[in-house]
């Protein structure tokens, strides 16, 4: 009998490590089960699942050069197709300051409003003053985290 890849095979479970299982192929070959090639869920014990001399159905994923199996039991288990999991998308995470980690401010402009223009050179000036006091506010933190942590002889520097 030739081991092919994709190949579905009945096997025993001839020895348990705690990386993997080896399995019995017959004809003197034997193969390896890898943990993570165990069972869909995570396994923190592969002796919770299987024992030498369980009867295993596994599938062949590789060959090596060196004659070494890599083996899969749960790839070797037929799924339903309503059990396969489509993966979703997440929703978009808010978007972030800069310098904070809290979600930076939204500001909404509506294209409908009738423009006043001394209600908007109003709204621009304080607009306008809020960031300036931000971004100073900023600088200023920004200035004093990074000052004493600058390499080189002496001090701090003002």
């Amino acid at each position: 009998m030739s081991i092919e890849v994709g190949a579905k095979l009945q096997g025993k479970v001839s020895g348990i490590t705690n990386f993997g299982a080896f399995i019995d192929l017959g004809e003197g070959k034997t193969g390896l089960v890898h943990i993570s090639e165990v069972s869909n869920g995570f396994i923190k014990d592969i002796h919770d699942v299987l024992t030498v001399g369980d009867e295993v159905t596994v599938k062949v994923t590789s060959i090596g050069d060196d004659g070494k199996i890599g083996l899969s039991i749960r790839k070797a288990q037929d799924q339903p197709q309503e059990e396969k999991r489509e993966f979703q998308r997440r929703e978009p995470r808010e978007p972030r300051d800069n310098y904070n980690s809290r979600p930076a401010q939204k500001k909404s402009f509506s294209r409908n409003q009738p423009m006043n223009s001394n209600n908007n050179k109003q709204d621009f000036d304080s607009l306008m003053s809020s960031f300036l006091k931000d971004s100073d506010d900023r600088l200023s933190s920004l200035k004093r985290n990074t000052e004493g942590k600058r390499g080189g002889r002496g001090g701090r520097r003002n």
